[in-house]
Order: C-alpha cells, then sequence, then structure tokens
C-alpha cells in the first residue's frame, strides 16, 4: 500500500517549504480551510499565496480577506514585474485564449516560481477525488505536489460544506463558475452578461481592450475592421457586445416560458456540474 499524501509530505527534509495556492475559488480555499482544521502539524508549515494579476474581482479579494482572518496566516500577494497591457503589446497584441495562454505563463507561473525559487518545496493542489483533469504543475525537481483532497476522497459536495461551515461561499459565484481575471476567455457567454451587470466599468474595459486589438490589428489606413477569432475578441464566437446580445435574448425567452420559483444562487452553483476537462483554465488560476 502506498503512503498517504500527508505522510509524504511530513517526511519531507528539514527546510522543504509547504506552500498553498489560494486563486480565490472555492477548492483552494477549501482545501486552506480543510487542512487548517485537520493537519494543525501542516497547517503551521504552510506558506499561502495569491497570484496577483492586477485583473482581479473585487469579490476575489473579499474571499482571500475572509480567508486571512479564519487561518490566522498572512496570504502572501506575488504579481508580474508589469501590468497586463504591457505583456499585450510584448505579445503583438494578441489577447490570450485557450490556444495561446500567456497571460497563465507570464501572470501566474513565472510569479510562483520565482517565489519559491529553487528551493526544496510540498505544493499543495486541490483537485478532488471526483475530478478528472490536470493543470500546471511544476517540472521543477524541487517542487513535488500532493493532493490531499483526491487523496482523503474529498468530493465536490464537501467542497461547499467546508466553506459554508467557515468562511462562505465566494460571492462570484451568484453569476460565474470560476475565479480568475475579470476578462478570462474561459468565462461563459451568459457570464459576460453577468460581468457587464455586475461590473459595468469592468466590462466596458474589457469591451476597449479587445476594440483596440481590432483597430491596431487590422487599421491599415483602410478603415477598422474588427474580426472574431483568437487573438482578437475574447471568445471565439464573436465579439462581446454580440455575445450578451445573444444572452441576453436567450434569457428573455427563457423567463417567459419559466415563471415558477427560483432557487437561491447557492443552491444553483450545487447542482451544476464543473466544466468539461477542456474547458477547464489552468489549475493555478481557477482552483
Amino acid at each position: 500500500m502506498s503512503k498517504k499524501w500527508f505522510e509524504l509530505a511530513l517526511e519531507a527534509p528539514e527546510g522543504t517549504r509547504h506552500v498553498l495556492g489560494i486563486s480565490g475559488g472555492k477548492d483552494s480555499a477549501a482545501l486552506a480551510v480543510y487542512i487548517k482544521d485537520n493537519y494543525p502539524q501542516i497547517s503551521e508549515k504552510m506558506e499561502y499565496f495569491f497570484t496577483d494579476t492586477g485583473a482581479e474581482l473585487q469579490e476575489v479579494y473579499d474571499t482571500l480577506d475572509k480567508l486571512e482572518a479564519y487561518l490566522g496566516k498572512q496570504i502572501k500577494r506575488l504579481s508580474s514585474s508589469r501590468d497586463f497591457d504591457h505583456w499585450l503589446t510584448v505579445h503583438d497584441n494578441m489577447l490570450p485564449s485557450v490556444k495561446a495562454r500567456w497571460c497563465t505563463r507570464v501572470l501566474k507561473i513565472k510569479p510562483f516560481e520565482e517565489f519559491v525559487g529553487d528551493d526544496s518545496v510540498v505544493s499543495y493542489v486541490g483537485i478532488r477525488a471526483d475530478e478528472n483533469r490536470e493543470g500546471y504543475i511544476s517540472q521543477k525537481p524541487t517542487i513535488k505536489a500532493v493532493f490531499p483532497f483526491s487523496g482523503d476522497g474529498i468530493v465536490r459536495d464537501d467542497v461547499f460544506r467546508i466553506l459554508e461551515e467557515s468562511i462562505g461561499i465566494p460571492a462570484y459565484y451568484q453569476w460565474r463558475s470560476r475565479s480568475g481575471c475579470f476578462f478570462c476567455f474561459f468565462q461563459r457567454q451568459d457570464e459576460w452578461l453577468g460581468l457587464k451587470r455586475r461590473h459595468p466599468e469592468l466590462f466596458q474595459k474589457a469591451l476597449e481592450m479587445e476594440k483596440n486589438v481590432g483597430q491596431r490589428k487590422f487599421d491599415w489606413g483602410a478603415g477598422e475592421r474588427i474580426e472574431s477569432g483568437n487573438g482578437y475578441t475574447w471568445h471565439q464566437s464573436g465579439t462581446l457586445e454580440e455575445i450578451v446580445m445573444r444572452v441576453e435574448e436567450k434569457e428573455l425567452s427563457e423567463n417567459k416560458m419559466n415563471k415558477g420559483r427560483k432557487m437561491k444562487w447557492q443552491e444553483i452553483i450545487k447542482n451544476e456540474m464543473d466544466d468539461d476537462p477542456e474547458d477547464q483554465a489552468c489549475l493555478i488560476c481557477s482552483l
């Protein structure tokens, strides 16, 4: 029988750092609470970090504040040396996409690897027992990943229970299925409409980024040509204006058909399935 994850973690050489990345999402927050409540000998050693892109939702920062209070420890804020606009210019004004995740590499992974350096590290990752997905696991030989939820049989319902009994479910789940930047290209179409309604100033900023990229790429003195597709719009199905218009029309139609009782948002997200593995952001972003 193979050793359990916590035995491997506790047997790490003296001086090994124990780190847990907090994304602002449900799984990483629940993992931090779970380890504190069930494995105090590990929690005492733990370093918590959050890689801040500068494009996070206020709800994410609110969750971090609640989590710090519960843990009684600081969550160290990491960041890139430059803002998103700088890196957008470096990448030839190509918006990040599913096939070109330069934002994850530059704004998330690089700051993390600079944070741990060449130290011996145990990294705690919140993949659950009911998941079958992979994400960023460092290839550096000095970093060993362990999966407490997977090893202890913790599933999605357990995660919501852990949060409800501690810091609460992050508020952005009222309208969004994952944490991450306000302009995250992994957002579903209805979530863009949610951004427009709840954070109109951020939606407008994402809209302006999209329009500016289109202008820079296609205005060759012959007039503006906004085109759809990876690198030119945030979503492959069209511009943000087109997307929210379609979603609003669909919503209006569905509201006319369904006039029954509306469930609370906490009930809705519990009943929803996680996104398909092919449509999931890198784990360093969205857990």
